[in-house]
């Protein structure tokens, strides 16, 4: 298989977030991946202190159109993560719309960050973008529940609720939609969380069809940085494997994602000593030692079809 990946997102000199924290696991599932660095930081924010640089939309299309120069602009998915400048995401639509039209059966996966439980992270001016332009062009969108709220102004209080939201967000464009985490209570209890998908496929006589699941995933007591970004790659690389089963790609997803957090907790515990809270620094995914769990992971939860 050669599959291309053009994935823009934050780079970070040490640690895991944005296209550190996309990069690897999707080369050990077998992708080309060819890294637009949004920033540049010597660690993510979460941190006491941090330094780095930002790149102008400018700048962007100065890269790119070196890839166009030589003729290498041939990609079979665009990833996207954060971002918190208009001018930058407006140019990435731009490009995307080119690689498009270059390449008609390019998938572009999309992560709409902006915010979470309640509040936002971004300019608010990058909403009307993300509704007007983005999740029209994007091909799987995998918002949390605030994102699918903010998109359609439709809030969600039961999954009757959540499932309209998917209808709409489909309607707004992507076939493939994941709500990544939800406030709906789960059937398992407090210490799990409750992520939703919807799947629309056109067969070849023009009828479609949706398949709709739900996975309750367990949580744990700790803030990760860089796993929205970790999710989102792992989408991309189970739904290209498993392209209209949407219930395997979202197991096999998952369950990356606990074992990279499980050994992640673990040795950030090891590391803090007894009754301490782990540091930033000690909370860094452990993502080179989860290797063999990326190309395999042992699958520890079950989806529901709805």
């Amino acid at each position: 298989m050669e599959c291309r990946v053009l994935s823009i997102q934050s780079h970070v000199v040490r640690g895991y977030v944005g296209n550190k924290s996309a990069t690897f696991p999707l080369q050990v599932l077998g992708f080309e991946v060819d890294s637009i660095n949004s920033v540049q930081f010597s660690n993510h924010t979460g941190y006491a202190h941090w330094k780095g640089q930002v790149l102008a939309a400018e700048e962007l299309n100065v890269l790119y159109e070196g890839i166009k120069l030589n003729n290498v602009n041939h990609y079979d998915y665009v990833l996207t993560g954060y971002t918190r400048d208009t001018s930058f995401l407006e140019m990435v639509v731009d490009i995307i719309q080119e690689l498009k039209k270059a390449n008609p059966s390019l998938v572009y996966v999309c992560d709409p960050v902006m915010g979470d439980q309640g509040t936002m992270y971004v300019p608010e001016v990058l909403l009307p973008i993300y509704r007007e332009k983005v999740v029209s062009v994007a091909d799987i969108l995998t918002p949390n529940q605030f994102e699918a709220e903010l998109l359609t102004g439709r809030k969600i209080h039961t999954q009757k609720d959540a499932v309209e939201v998917m209808d709409l967000l489909h309607q707004m464009g992507p076939d493939t939609v994941v709500l990544t985490s939800t406030d709906l209570t789960s059937h398992h209890g407090d210490h799990f969380l409750v992520a939703l998908g919807s799947q629309k496929t056109v067969h070849p006589d023009g009828t479609s069809s949706t398949q709709k699941i739900c996975v309750e995933i367990p949580k744990v007591d700790a803030v990760f940085v860089g796993t929205g970004d970790l999710f989102a790659a792992m989408l991309l690389a189970w739904t290209h494997h498993h392209p209209n089963d949407l219930k395997t790609a979202c197991e096999k997803t998952v369950s990356v994602m606990h074992h990279v957090i499980q050994r992640t907790f673990t040795y950030a515990k090891e590391m803090a000593g007894p009754g301490r809270r782990p540091s930033p620094a000690q909370l860094e995914l452990r993502m080179v030692q989860s290797k063999a769990d990326i190309e395999k992971p042992d699958i520890v939860v079950e989806a529901t079809i709805l």
